[in-house]
């Protein structure tokens, strides 16, 4: 049906609900019975034929669908929560607009499910929606991750909880019964770092006078504090408590370590000399003295040297400048220095390696090792030569090796020596079956050859011929002597 448009104008200007007052009995039923009023009066004004066609939306599905139903839902919700606070401004102005504002369905698409919805069901909650999204309520935590940041733990389970990696105050542990527990259970876990993690917290907490009364009757956590203190390099109390414990040779290790952290070495010098006097063992006592004196005489000949050098007065210096300073070096490097610089010097200065043996005792063997690698890589092979020779009482020469022949001619050779020269010294290795190991290894033929000639080992003197070249020195030696008939081969 149709209205005249004065009629249609009239209606949209006016409405039947009336405006929110303090007076009103029943609120919401008369909001509920103006709704209703307003609804059956909107049919009237709705064409039936509109009924009987099918309408699409923008997205071009029909509406009124279950699709189209679910989306106009959502841009409800998402649209209402922005207009929340205005819709909360305009409410007490006029109840005229409450569909207006909380429903985006069309009116066509109400009237359509009518039949289907036998009641307003559907209007009214449309009309009742706020427009606010409702969130489920958040799930609270289960109380045994409350209780993991607790203070209630005993110390057992406190230890236990440590030694899983899980963070755990100890603030908690007041007293001293409940901190000495504390640290039996944890040496009674056999966790290092539990145990390390205890003793920081004790020391931390407690007077050191008593931390060290109770550590000495618990010697794995004794042990354990010593060694953390070590590591941290804690002076002062690690001191405190070797002397508390009456450790007097301990307390003068641990001040002697302090001179790895002087860098002068004349400060390092005098306190060197201060720890003399402190109660060492008698094993170790020597060795203080010793580098006590290692230090004074590296002094002498480093600043001896320096001068040389710069000056330009000595020859080795200007052919084999010095890489690095003698200082703090250790006793070996020393000798090896002053073997290479020094060598001919008379034993009566402090550079002498001669003097430098007699002072500090250094075995033969040490002895001889080094001065062999100094002079051999400076190619002195007379001075190697005369490293190994010796007179008996008779006057007669004879060479002889504290290291054994086979070292020296491995270091000879390492040196680049000649085979002139490592065959001299192959000759003189005892063993056989070393020496023509060697002597093949460095080939060194004269020596294989003879070593086979004096076995009178015909078979292995001719499979070497060919390993020789053709017509070498080498080759015209060994049929010499198989062609000797003097000689009596064993095969």
């Amino acid at each position: 049906m149709s209205r005249p448009r004065a009629d249609e104008e009239e209606y949209w200007h006016s409405s039947k609900c009336r405006a929110f007052t303090f007076d009103d009995e029943d609120d919401e039923l008369c909001q509920l019975k103006e709704s209703k009023r307003a609804v059956n009066s909107l049919r009237d004004i709705v064409d039936d034929e509109e009924d009987e066609l099918e309408k699409v939306s923008w997205s071009g599905e029909p509406v009124g669908s279950i699709s189209w139903s679910i989306k106009e839902t959502a841009s409800s919700s998402s649209t209402s929560l922005d207009g929340r606070d205005s819709s909360l401004q305009k409410s007490s102005s006029s109840n005229a607009a409450l569909p207006k504002q909380v429903s985006s369905y069309s009116l066509s698409s109400l009237f359509k499910g009518r039949n289907k919805l036998p009641s307003l069901q559907s209007l009214s909650d449309a009309l009742s929606d706020t427009g606010v999204k409702n969130y489920a309520p958040e799930l609270r935590r289960p109380k045994a991750e409350y209780k993991d940041y607790s203070s209630d733990w005993s110390p057992k389970d406190t230890v236990r909880r440590m030694q899983r990696g899980k963070v755990c105050s100890l603030e908690r542990f007041r007293s001293l019964q409940d901190k000495l527990v504390l640290l039996d259970e944890a040496v009674a876990g056999h966790d290092g770092n539990v145990i390390t993690a205890v003793l920081i917290f004790l020391k931390r907490t407690l007077r050191r006078e008593i931390l060290f009364r109770e550590l000495e009757v618990r010697q794995v956590a004794l042990c354990h504090l010593i060694h953390f203190l070590k590591e941290t390099g804690e002076q002062k109390m690690l001191l405190d408590l070797l002397r508390f414990l009456d450790r007097t040779e301990e307390v003068a290790l641990s001040q002697y370590r302090e001179h790895l952290n002087i860098q002068d070495v004349e400060k390092k010098r005098e306190f060197l000399k201060g720890c003399i006097g402190l109660p060492f063992a008698p094993e170790d006592i020597s060795h203080i003295q010793d580098h006590y004196t290692l230090l004074e005489r590296q002094i002498i000949i480093e600043a001896n040297d320096r001068r040389l050098e710069t000056a330009g007065q000595s020859e080795i210096f200007q052919k084999y400048p010095r890489k690095a300073s003698i200082l703090n070096m250790p006793l070996v490097t020393t000798l090896f220095y002053s073997c290479f610089y020094h060598y001919t010097e008379a034993e009566g200065t402090f550079s002498s390696p001669t003097n430098l043996k007699k002072t500090f005792k250094i075995p033969d063997k040490q002895y001889v090792l080094t001065a062999l690698a100094a002079r051999a890589k400076l190619r002195a092979w007379e001075d190697v030569d005369a490293l190994f020779t010796t007179k008996n009482w008779l006057g007669y020469t004879k060479k002889k090796a504290p290291i054994g022949f086979h070292r020296v001619v491995e270091i000879l050779q390492r040196n680049n020596a000649p085979v002139q020269v490592l065959q001299e010294y192959v000759r003189l290795v005892e063993d056989v079956e070393t020496r023509l190991n060697l002597a093949t290894k460095y080939k060194c033929h004269d020596v294989v050859i003879d070593t086979y000639r004096d076995l009178k080992d015909r078979i292995q003197l001719m499979a070497y011929k060919c390993k020789v070249e053709r017509g070498s020195a080498e080759e015209e030696k060994i049929n010499s002597i198989l062609n000797n008939t003097q000689i009596r081969w064993k095969n």
